[in-house]
């Protein structure tokens, strides 16, 4: 078949256009609007993802910060209660005021807001905590409930409260150095706060055991009663005698408890910042002083007791000894021969120095160990000073130690050592906690004779009715016990103005219950008197504090009785 080639028809043909058909579109304008719709869907994606990462970063759970504060603020602690149920310590509830500072939508206007409720915050502070943009933000702790309604009022957002726990004391200042104080997290800081935190609630609260939970209360020996006595008087001694502190400690001689301690000036563990006040030291068990004559009780036990001295034996006081360059004297010397009683009312430097001497320097150490003197005492309370020795235990510090120079104790280990020389002989370490019979049994040791004991009590009785402690005396409770005067120390030289006396007392003597030590710190002398000895101050208040607190106790007066001193046999 043959083919035309025709040169007009090809060209036409390739000139020709297709004719649209109605109702098409183009494959440009399709790929146009497919792009169009995947952007749109896109954005809208986007646009829901960055508010779920928005609302997810603005989830308080997720805050880091936020779990920890809940989880420190929501520990309980358990209520400290005394001896007879009255609440010493609880937790009560309060709230703390946070920031979430990317919820809040005006810097300025919250600054000024928080500010005008709470002048105390620096506003500087406050600003820059809330443009940091965190998840969590400690603005106050502890609000008040008006402070509380006055910010909820404000309605800022991004400004929230967090419930927690705050310790409150209701006695104030009563028993502050006995039941101590926590911090602003509710942990403890000093006293049995302390103590009860090192032995076991700090590892409850670690593994989240005390969340927010009640705890069974904790009992402590004080009697909230008698704590309160204690105090009064020796507030009343400071402004009497216009002294610069004091010291009181009620003992029980025969459980080693303590039903009441007091160390002025105190705090109120309410307000930690009182706390510390170095000058509000707790000086009963955390400081340590030298007695002075109240030492002289330890050092006729030891005479005593060790058999070389009695009763009936006299020693020559009728002139000052010399010693290593240094001469001891009498404060108001007899200057005669003196028996042992005499000694001991008379509170012979002399006569106490040769007692030692017959019973020996080496005996002297052993005892004062014996009795605790040598080594940091043992209580719940971590606030327990370590004694100061001498450098050398020679013959000169022996000799000034027996009556109260040259070492320096705690009042609790003297009352403690007092207590086992007047209660048969038994030593018993001092705790906070009641105390169980077998306990007592497990934990005493003899450290005196019962026979040794039986005659320190006539000489604390005796010195009461014949000695330097007259003032002490209370009709119908037997008191007895030893005056201290010592000097200060200043710049390592004994000021003769400054004195910090003592009176270590017991009652009833014929069968004792309680060790009463009173120290009160650099007396003056009463107007009208001359004189600010230790029979002056510290004994009457001794005396204060036994006529109030002694029924309290359960120790009822017998009328007609110790007027003379009570009979040993020897």
């Amino acid at each position: 078949m043959a083919v035309t080639h025709d040169t007009g028809s090809i060209l036409q043909f390739r000139r020709a256009k297709p004719r649209p058909v109605h109702g098409s579109v183009s494959s440009s304008a399709v790929k146009s609007r497919v792009y169009l719709a995947m952007l749109a869907f896109a954005a809208v994606y986007l646009m829901i993802g960055g508010r779920l990462v928005f609302l997810a970063e603005m989830d308080e759970t997720d805050s880091p910060a936020l779990i920890s504060a809940q989880d420190s603020v929501a520990a309980s602690r358990p209520d400290l209660l005394d001896r007879n149920g009255e609440i010493l310590a609880t937790d009560i509830k309060t709230a703390s005021l946070y920031a979430e500072p990317r919820r809040v939508l005006d810097v300025d206007e919250a600054v000024e807001g928080l500010t005008s409720v709470l002048p105390d915050l620096d506003p500087a502070v406050v600003r820059r905590r809330l443009e940091s943009r965190a998840g969590f933000a400690w603005l106050k702790r502890e609000l008040t409930p008006d402070q509380a309604e006055k910010i909820h009022n404000l309605g800022l957002p991004g400004i929230k409260f967090l419930p927690e726990n705050k310790r409150f004391y209701p006695g104030g200042p009563t028993a502050g150095h006995i039941v101590g104080s926590v911090n602003v997290d509710n942990q403890g800081l000093t006293g049995i706060e302390k103590y009860i935190d090192d032995e076991w609630l700090a590892d409850l609260q670690k593994f989240g055991f005390a969340s927010d939970r009640p705890m069974e209360p904790v009992r402590l020996s004080v009697d909230l009663r008698v704590q309160h006595v204690v105090r009064d008087e020796l507030v009343k001694a400071m402004e009497r005698y216009q002294a610069i502190a004091a010291i009181g400690i009620v003992l029980d001689v025969k459980t080693g408890e303590v039903v009441a301690m007091s160390s002025l000036p105190d705090y109120d563990p309410n307000d930690r910042s009182e706390a510390l006040d170095k000058n509000r030291l707790n000086r009963a068990t955390g400081g340590v002083y030298e007695m002075g004559s109240v030492f002289k009780t330890f050092t006729a036990a030891m005479a005593l007791d060790s058999g070389k001295v009695s009763i009936n034996d006299s020693f020559d006081a009728s002139r000052p000894i010399r010693a290593a360059g240094r001469t001891i004297h009498d404060f108001h010397g007899k200057n005669r021969i003196l028996s042992v009683p005499e000694i001991f009312i008379y509170s012979s430097n002399i006569g106490t120095a040769k007692m030692m001497l017959a019973t020996g320097i080496d005996r002297q150490k052993e005892f004062l160990g014996r009795l605790g003197f040598l080594e940091r005492p043992h209580t719940e309370l971590p606030e327990n000073a370590a004694p100061l020795l001498p450098p050398k235990w020679t013959e000169l510090a022996a000799m000034t130690i027996s009556f109260g120079h040259g070492i320096s104790v705690t009042p609790m280990q003297t009352a403690v050592a007092a207590a086992a020389l007047v209660n048969g002989g038994t030593l018993l370490p001092p705790t906070f906690f009641p105390r169980s019979a077998d306990q007592v049994k497990a934990l005493g040791k003899r450290v005196v004779s019962e026979k040794t004991s039986r005659i320190m009590r006539y000489l604390f009785r005796l010195n009461v009715l014949s000695g330097s402690g007259r003032h002490a005396d209370v009709p119908g409770y037997t008191v007895g016990g030893k005056t201290g005067t010592a000097e200060k120390v200043e710049n390592g030289v004994y000021v003769s103005n400054k004195r910090r006396n003592s009176f270590l007392s017991a009652f009833p003597m014929d069968d004792p219950r309680y060790v009463v030590l009173v120290v009160v710190d650099e007396p003056k002398p009463e107007k009208g008197k001359s004189i600010a000895t230790a029979g002056m101050n510290a004994a009457p208040t001794v005396a204060a504090i036994i006529r109030r607190a002694a029924p309290m106790l359960g120790v009822m007066p017998r009328f007609g009785e110790g007027e003379q001193p009570i009979e040993i046999s020897y």
